[in-house]
């Protein structure tokens, strides 16, 4: 008897819970307008603080504002895409994206190898800790140091990345 009752409960409610979302699927693309490119803009005034920021010195900003304006290129990129996919790059645009992306990388190798090389150390000064503190201060001083180096790079990484989407959207800002 309860099964009963429960079985037509339950396809009503898939019913009304899947058509929405049936409907929703079937709404084609929005195409690029004028929000699209108050995006962009907002996208590109925030990688421009985040790089004055990371030059002086203001890390946890600089990679807020990375973070917020990657975010803003990952909504153009699902929303103007296929619509970017049909704009060609100019040869120009081609070559600053292949130094751009070859600026990322060193800049993400060069953290890395930092982060690497700070672990190293720590684990040097945990072994001395009490038999040579001074030598131990001095080890967690140069680890500290190279983690917030690398901090640094992977930040100016992501900026090189993002400059690469700004260029591939330029076309929002005409």
């Amino acid at each position: 008897m309860i099964r009963s009752q429960v079985v037509p409960i339950v396809l009503g409610a898939l019913l009304v819970l899947g058509l929405p979302g049936l409907v929703l699927a079937q709404k084609p693309p929005a195409k690029c307008g004028p929000d699209h490119a108050i995006l962009y803009k907002r996208a590109v005034k925030l990688l421009d603080n985040a790089e004055k920021k990371l030059t002086a010195g203001y890390t946890a900003e600089a990679k807020s504002q990375a973070k917020e304006a990657n975010s803003l290129f990952t909504i153009l990129q699902k929303e103007c895409g296929p619509q970017q996919a049909d704009r060609a790059l100019t040869d120009k645009e081609l070559q600053q994206e292949a130094i751009n992306q070859k600026l990322a990388a060193d800049e993400l190798a060069q953290a890395e190898r930092l982060i690497k090389s700070a672990e190293e150390k720590t684990q040097k000064a945990v072994k001395i800790e009490m038999t040579q503190p001074e030598v131990y201060l001095k080890y967690q001083r140069e680890a500290k140091a190279e983690f917030e180096q690398a901090h640094k790079r992977s930040i100016k990484s992501e900026i090189y990345a993002l400059r690469n989407q700004q260029m591939v959207f330029g076309w929002l800002s005409k």
